[in-house]
């Protein structure tokens, strides 16, 4: 993989990777909407140009973030999966989430207010926890059906 980096900064690494408009909210989708499949993002509340989806989904794939695997009993979809490091990305999208809510709730009013907030405002490093337990008991689910 070439060095895609502009300097030795890890924040701009970081930025470098996930700071544009979509990359962060495909591990939103595969964390927290049950989003597996191609079809699954392109008919999501948010969706992505296929064009685009495919190009960040290969990126993400590149840097280890997400893993490309057939479903057992159909080898002709295929899913999409955080990976470990995909997973450790679960505490800086509930910080993004407890942010926004904080910060932007006035400049959005379309925003949604759910019991999931309020758990991650509560209780953030359990709500995280929960969070990656659930997706790995789902994941795991999936690949065995």
């Amino acid at each position: 993989m070439p060095n895609k980096f502009r300097s030795d900064c890890p924040i701009a690494s970081a930025v470098d990777i996930l700071g544009d408009r979509w990359m962060l909210v495909i591990v939103k989708q595969m964390l927290l909407e049950d989003r597996w499949t191609f079809k699954d993002f392109r008919e999501s509340d948010e969706p992505i140009a296929s064009n685009i989806l495919s190009s960040k989904l290969k990126l993400l794939e590149e840097y280890n973030i997400v893993e490309k695997s057939k479903l057992p009993n159909n080898k002709k979809t295929n899913i999409y999966h955080l990976t470990d490091r995909g997973l450790s990305l679960a505490p800086i999208i509930v910080e993004l989430a407890l942010w926004s809510d904080a910060n932007l709730r006035g400049l959005n009013k379309i925003m949604r207010k759910d019991k999931e907030l309020e758990f991650m405002r509560n209780d953030r490093e359990g709500f995280i926890e929960l969070l990656k337990e659930n997706y790995r008991t789902k994941l795991s689910a999936l690949l065995q059906a």
